[in-house]
């Protein structure tokens, strides 16, 4: 293997190591899975959305993100009201967004694996986008509002 085949394979190495949680945030099976789900649907005084709508914006985001990657003919919803449900959510609701948001999540990083897909070229239906910015973009994406599903559990828990 050559030099450049090295750094490729190290650097989609290092975008699923980020993607699937690893460094210094928290990984999403980390923060979702004992999510205490009588929370899911609740607010916290000036915070305008629920933990399962950030979960649920979070899903929405990385679908978008993910049809962008990869079809030519994808229409991302109209932003933000697109990106954010009304609906406060639930226990049911909440396990359906996660399995979900992990699904569309492997799919990303099933991209990036695949090494016929160049992470330098440029998406070609998109205005100078490639792999790998998409894939930070849905890493750093999930990191901060994973950051806000913590901070809301400890809110909604009474440990702010």
């Amino acid at each position: 293997m050559d030099e450049t085949n090295d750094r490729d394979a190290s650097l989609r190495e290092h975008l699923l190591y980020l993607l699937r949680g690893g460094g210094a945030h928290a990984g999403f099976d980390d923060v979702v899975k004992d999510y205490p789900v009588g929370l899911v649907g609740r607010r916290v005084g000036g915070v305008p959305y629920t933990p399962w709508q950030v979960l649920e914006h979070m899903r929405i985001a990385q679908w978008d993100i993910l049809e962008f990657s990869r079809d030519v003919a994808h229409e991302s919803p109209k932003w933000p009201e697109g990106y954010w449900s009304k609906d406060a959510g639930d226990a049911e609701r909440w396990r359906e967004t996660a399995e979900a948001f992990h699904k569309d999540l492997e799919a990303m990083c099933a991209l990036v694996e695949d090494s016929a897909n160049d992470l330098y070229a440029r998406i070609p239906h998109g205005g100078g986008q490639t792999l790998l910015r998409e894939a930070l973009l849905v890493a750093d994406h999930n990191a901060y509002h994973l950051g806000v599903l913590v901070a809301l559990r400890r809110a909604l828990e009474g440990r702010g």
